[in-house]
């Protein structure tokens, strides 16, 4: 069974006869949308679906939590936009002058990507709700009951409230009719809270009326319980943070039963997703946000709802920027194939059920091979049908038009180093470096390929023939090596790399006019390839480094013991609020994760360091840094030429690991 149907089982059982199940989601359009914020969408979609798949009716309900407040500039909007802080989003201006606010910028760019995934939503914008009125007795309720709100808040802290507190606390800020700002403080309310008293920092004061205003807003984890009642919800999953046993939706469900009188929603926590292989053009220091509009630019519709659908939410995985990628689209044709040949099991057909994107048909076309044969024709449609149908693989261009566009960014924007360019002109140099048999492979390898029009398991043979011919005395262990480094030269020469797509399909797919001339040395090097054959001017010499800083005292072996060094991944960074230079990292340490704040702000963007593993002083006493608690220290390197580099450990270690 599925995950999301054992999920849509039970809540059928809590709610046998319900006419229609609710299933929500809700982001904060704070900025462009995350990937990782998209696991609550595709959670909560999955799980509807698996209620109406059981015949039920079911609704995916997302809302925009835009009447939130302004909390911090990203990076990719201007720093001015600082002075909107704590404004709701709704009323900021948009930054890229395009859409009518920044959270309707935000929302649109978010919006327009979830359409292509197919996910039906019945969207809902808190600011307009607010401020129609609609929860204006909610907020009243919530203000009579207010000290015993309070109560089950204060039961959650770990520091005693200050003298005071409990009396002056209210669930509910409003924002300023004179500066649109929450930095507002209630002051007094009447008997029957439908009125208060407010001051605001700009100077302002007055009177709300809370029977018929719509610029009051209830604190997160109330408003919170207070909408699932609103909207008579079911299910809800939230970051693996908020199901901590002193997270939000601990918290929130005890209001929603204390307060609102409404039973929670069933809740599922999701673990975060990890990033590999950003590198080059896609790496963190680019400013590349990583929302699901930049995957789409690499992978299918279906091939993302298929990673999601096929990891239970409090499992991780990767969205890979590097090869892996390739191995990620061979196991989904596989299991695509599987799925419509009728071979799938139970638990494949649960997946792929999820993974339809209505009124687009995935074409099983190998990605790798679109990605070897593509670059070398230019990824030009035509020439590629041609190879195709060379191959014995005859695929049309309307069969791979689409994966082809993703795989020329992929090569281009990801894994340039794996792109395969044909040489402009031949390559003396590597020639020049060949032994006279080697010489003489390439000369027959030259002269069968002019004279001969062969077929695929034809080529393959001669391939594998010509160093025997050449090496006539050697044994099956020499010749092995032999053909090695002929193909090695081969490639060399033909693609200036030791490596490349399988030989004989590449020499039998590409048009022989474009890379014979490569491989006939017969006549002398023309002017441009003697250049091109010169060897590069040596280096300057370097600047001496600096001189190392002397060492510090000697320590005992048992001194040194005393320390825990273990191996970490990265699950997320963010920025600390109001902290010039320090990152909040959240790890994987094995042992049931961590966060540990570092001043490396100036050094590192956050997309750079989730999922890279790290080394942590883990039995470091814990300390708070800007309000935030730190609980071990990264390692790390300084220097003036440098800066301040964080020491990397290879993805194949796994988390937890000791070091010592």
């Amino acid at each position: 069974m599925h995950w999301s149907e054992a999920i849509a089982n039970e809540i059928i059982a809590k709610k046998p006869d319900k006419e229609e199940y609710v299933c929500a989601a809700g982001i904060s359009p704070s900025g462009s949308v995350h990937i990782g914020n998209f696991r609550d969408v595709a959670t909560s979609y999955f799980v509807c679906r698996a209620l109406q798949k059981a015949g039920k009716k079911a609704k995916l309900l997302f809302s925009w939590d835009e009447f939130d407040r302004f909390r911090k500039v990203p990076k990719n909007v201007p720093e001015e936009w600082s002075r909107h802080i704590g404004k709701p989003y709704v009323d900021v201006p948009d930054p890229f002058g395009c859409c009518e606010s920044y959270a309707k910028h935000f929302e649109q760019e978010f919006e327009r990507s979830l359409s292509r995934f197919g996910v039906m939503v019945d969207f809902r914008y808190q600011a307009a709700e607010y401020r129609s009125g609609r929860y204006n007795q909610s907020i009243i309720h919530s203000l009579r009951h207010r000290r015993e709100i309070f109560d089950i808040l204060d039961s959650f802290r770990t520091q005693d409230a200050a003298e005071g507190e409990r009396e002056a606390y209210s669930p509910a800020i409003v924002y300023c009719p004179a500066c649109d700002k929450d930095t507002t403080t209630f002051t007094s309310f009447s008997e029957d809270y439908t009125t208060g008293h407010f001051t605001c920092k700009c100077g302002y004061e007055g009177d709300y009326d809370f029977v018929n205003g719509g610029s009051a807003k209830l604190a997160w984890k109330i408003d919170w319980p207070m909408r699932w009642q609103a909207e008579d919800v079911d299910f809800e999953p939230g970051g693996k943070d908020h199901a901590s046993p002193t997270g939000s939706y601990q918290t929130s469900r005890i209001i929603s039963d204390k307060i609102f009188g409404y039973e929670a929603p069933y809740f599922t926590g999701y673990e975060f997703i990890g990033i590999k292989g950003m590198t080059g053009k896609m790496s963190g220091s680019s400013g590349l946000n990583l929302t699901p509009d930049t995957l789409l630019k690499i992978y299918q519709p279906e091939v993302i709802l298929w990673l999601y659908s096929k990891t239970e939410p409090l499992k991780a995985f990767d969205f890979c920027f590097d090869e892996e990628i390739l191995r990620q689209y061979f196991e989904f044709d596989k299991a695509l194939n599987d799925y419509r040949a009728g071979k799938g099991d139970e638990r494949l057909n649960a997946i792929m059920y999820n993974v339809d994107v209505p009124g687009h048909e995935v074409k099983t076309v190998p990605m790798s091979q679109l990605v070897q044969l593509g670059s070398t024709v230019d990824f030009n449609l035509d020439a590629l049908e041609t190879v195709f149908e060379k191959i014995g693989t005859p695929y049309k261009r309307e069969d791979f038009a689409e994966r082809l566009a993703l795989a020329k960014f992929w090569l281009e924007q990801c894994s340039p180093e794996n792109a395969y360019k044909l040489r402009s002109i031949r390559d003396f140099s590597v020639y020049n470096a060949l032994s006279d048999e080697e010489k003489q492979e390439i000369k027959l390898l030259f002269e069968h390929l002019s004279a001969v029009d062969d077929s695929l398991d034809d080529l393959n043979t001669f391939l594998y023939s010509v160093s025997r011919t050449v090496f006539p005395g050697g044994n099956d262990k020499e010749i092995k090596v032999k053909q090695g480094r002929f193909f090695k030269n081969v490639y060399q020469l033909l693609l200036n790399k030791e490596k490349g797509p399988r030989l004989y399909l590449f020499l039998h797919a590409i048009d022989k006019a474009r890379y014979l001339p490569l491989l006939d040395f017969s006549t002398p090097a023309t002017a441009m390839e003697l250049a091109a054959a010169q060897p590069e001017a040596p280096e300057t010499e370097a600047a001496p480094e600096a001189a190392a800083a002397p060492l510090k005292p000697e320590i005992a072996i048992d001194d040194f013991a005393k320390l825990d060094f273990r191996v970490c991944k990265v699950l997320e960074c963010v920025d600390v609020p109001k902290a010039r230079n320090l990152l909040k990292l959240t790890l994987d340490d094995g042992l049931g994760g961590r966060q540990i704040v570092s001043s490396i702000k100036g050094e590192y963007q956050p997309e750079e360091l989730v999922g890279r593993k790290i080394i942590v002083v883990a039995n470091l006493k814990p300390a708070k840094f800007a309000g935030e608690k730190s609980e071990g220290m990264l390692l790390a390197a300084t220097s003036e030429q440098s800066g301040c580099k964080v020491i990397f450990v290879d993805d194949a270690v796994p988390c937890g690991t000791a070091i010592g």
